[in-house]
């Protein structure tokens, strides 16, 4: 057994997204949820109805990211460095599943939320990507199949959560639902960069397969994708249909399994579509203006690089003469 040496970096990369995750930190208190009260107040029944399904559906697989998917990948790879980094990234799983629990406190009662996590417990299509994806996590034996188990991750981080955001994003986009709306931002920031570590990870390993293995990967990601989109595409009907959303959500879905394959360096499953700018918006990860007084957005980072003051540093010289003027 080793100790991590960061001083000798494994690869080229872990050291740069261990510091771009610990800067992301943040926990759900930092966002004033209650100042959507209001705003949901003025939601249709069948909005409200969503809107709690789609935040259950999160939660859910938040839970399974942070309890099986982070920790048995991380078991399972060499670098003490890239265990550094999954950890992290499995903390954050369990602060983001907890900040949808604080988005129901603030909204709902004890007993609409019991509704909602049975709701959870009984859809088929929950409990189906679920099973699927924990599948390849609870089975990896070699090196085929913690490359699976890494692809199954980066579908479930950078496709699967979106058909949820998607409802989230569009309301705050609209000036509706905008505190919760920025706790899924500062989320979709941290899935960002989920999706592109282990998908890094993941081809840095297709890489040293064997031939056969590769094509017999090549297949099963296919296989995954239709699949899991099969299954998602019940899930949206399930979800949407009561407000009219299915075929926008749909296109924003297939625009994300694109981006999943992406980060998997392997070509778009899915042709080019337009999809609906305001949730494009939302999803971007560049830093969002605010009131500072009112909402957190995020584009917070955490102060890591801290120098004291010293009277050296109140010297301008180079200024020149400076002309001050009184006004009276």
């Amino acid at each position: 057994m080793k100790a991590v040496n960061w001083n000798r970096p494994d690869d080229s990369f872990s050291a740069e997204f261990f510091d771009r995750n610990f800067m992301q930190i943040w926990t759900e208190d930092e966002v004033p949820l209650a100042d959507d009260i209001g705003s949901w107040s003025q939601l249709t029944p069948e909005q409200q109805t969503t809107y709690k399904r789609v935040l259950g559906g999160l939660t859910f697989l938040d839970t399974e990211q942070g309890a099986e998917g982070m920790p048995l990948i991380s078991l399972h790879v060499e670098s003490s460095q890239q265990k550094a980094v999954l950890g992290i990234m499995g903390m954050m799983e369990h602060i983001h599943a907890r900040s949808y629990s604080s988005i129901f406190t603030t909204l709902i009662s004890t007993e609409q939320i019991d509704e909602v996590f049975e709701w959870v417990e009984k859809n088929p299509q929950l409990q189906y990507k679920g099973q699927y994806i924990a599948a390849y996590y609870q089975n990896i034996e070699s090196k085929l199949d913690l490359y699976l188990a890494m692809v199954a991750s980066v579908f479930l981080e950078s496709a699967l959560f979106y058909s949820g955001f998607y409802y989230p994003l569009l309301l705050a986009g609209h000036g509706q639902m905008v505190a919760s709306g920025e706790v899924i931002s500062l989320i979709l920031r941290d899935e960002a960069i989920h999706g592109q570590y282990v998908g890094t990870l993941a081809q840095g390993i297709y890489e040293k397969l064997t031939p056969e293995d590769q094509v017999y990967a090549d297949i099963e990601v296919k296989q995954m994708i239709k699949d899991l989109y099969a299954n998602e595409a019940k899930y949206t009907e399930d979800l949407y249909s009561d407000i009219g959303l299915v075929d926008d959500v749909l296109a924003f879905l297939r625009y994300n399994f694109n981006r999943a394959m992406m980060n998997l360096g392997r070509d778009a499953a899915f042709p080019e579509e337009p999809i609906n700018s305001v949730v494009m918006n939302g999803i971007s990860t560049h830093t969002k203006n605010h009131d500072f007084f009112s909402t957190k957005g995020n584009g917070y980072i955490r102060t890591v690089n801290i120098v004291k003051l010293t009277d050296e540093d109140f010297l301008f010289h180079e200024l020149g003469d400076v002309v001050i003027r009184t006004i009276s």
